[in-house]
């Protein structure tokens, strides 16, 4: 069976440009598959804010973090980039970081260069650790990755662009010691023009991945191919969407009690993914059932009231 890194660098290969989504869990992840992505990519900020409710600053450790991967990861057979803050700790910890992501099932991570505790890439406030170290974060990063799989994907952030003091000359210098330290792509975050994005499409010496989402400029997916951008990711929509949405339907509730939530479900199931437990996959449990419990144990679905699983 091939290994999902294997898979997300022959997409890199097809190129020239790979759009890649944000989710924040399992289920946002599988609302992108069955939307026709190719690749998907776990939020940071999305998981901190779904899992604890908390600010993407450092707030979420390294155990939570991979959970969700994993739960991401088994629910969809696409590769799966995720957001691996600054490896928790120093070169050591990375060792483990690594580890963990690739047994969890993840195609690839981004590691950046900021102290911990960090913080989102695109709030004020942020500080990186002296190149050297971020340096050797990253050769422990791909001794341990060639080691395990060596087509695991490993992407170097570096915030030195936003970051107290920073400038876009530190990152781009700072972006190419960390792909000569083993990284695959560069990921400079959050340049503030379009002027900036060229200069770092055009002075890193490797593959460039994009954040588009705060700070940095939109490109059009056209834009993007003429730039030679690997990757970008749009790591917030599903996220804001939700919020927005969620809330909207929360003031319905507490305005117009329990029969705006009838009235939603009506309109709801108009929409393709709207027969909520055919998408959870009750048909496929009960085709599950069936091959392995036995026809004695589909009496149950007789005489039982409510959404019946169709039979396959």
């Amino acid at each position: 069976m091939q290994r999902q890194s294997t898979r997300l660098r022959e997409l890199l290969r097809a190129g020239p440009t790979l759009f890649v989504p944000g989710c924040f869990n399992a289920m946002s992840a599988r609302v992108l598959e069955n939307a026709g992505f190719p690749a998907i990519y776990m939020s940071g900020y999305g998981t901190s804010l779904s899992l604890t409710g908390l600010p993407d600053a450092g707030l979420v450790t390294m155990s939570e973090v991979i959970t969700n991967a994993r739960y991401i990861a088994q629910a969809v057979k696409l590769p799966v980039i995720a957001d691996a803050d600054n490896g928790y700790g120093n070169a050591l910890n990375v060792i483990r970081t690594v580890r963990e992501f690739i047994g969890a099932g993840l195609a690839g991570i981004h590691l950046e260069d900021q102290v911990s505790p960090k913080r989102c890439g695109h709030v004020a406030g942020r500080l990186v650790v002296p190149l050297e170290e971020a340096v050797g974060k990253m050769r422990a990063a791909d001794d341990t990755r060639r080691e395990l799989d060596p087509d695991f994907v490993l992407i170097a952030r570096t915030d030195a662009r936003g970051a107290s003091g920073g400038t876009l000359e530190e990152a781009i210098r700072r972006a190419n010691a960390l792909l000569e330290a083993g990284a695959d792509l560069a990921f400079v975050e959050g340049p503030a023009s379009v002027e900036e994005v060229k200069r770092v499409c055009a002075e890193v010496k490797g593959p460039v991945f994009y954040n588009m989402t705060g700070v940095s400029p939109r490109f059009s997916l056209q834009e993007m191919k003429a730039l030679r951008i690997a990757i970008t990711i749009s790591a917030g929509a599903l996220l804001r969407v939700s919020l927005a949405a969620m809330h909207d339907l929360a003031v319905k509730l507490r305005d117009e009690g329990p029969m705006a939530e009838a009235r939603f479900i009506a309109e709801f199931s108009k929409h393709p993914l709207g027969d909520l437990h055919t998408f959870a996959g009750f048909d496929r449990l009960r085709a599950l059932e069936q091959e392995y419990l036995g026809e004695e144990a589909m009496q149950k679905y007789a005489d039982s009231i409510g959404h019946m699983p169709v039979r396959r």
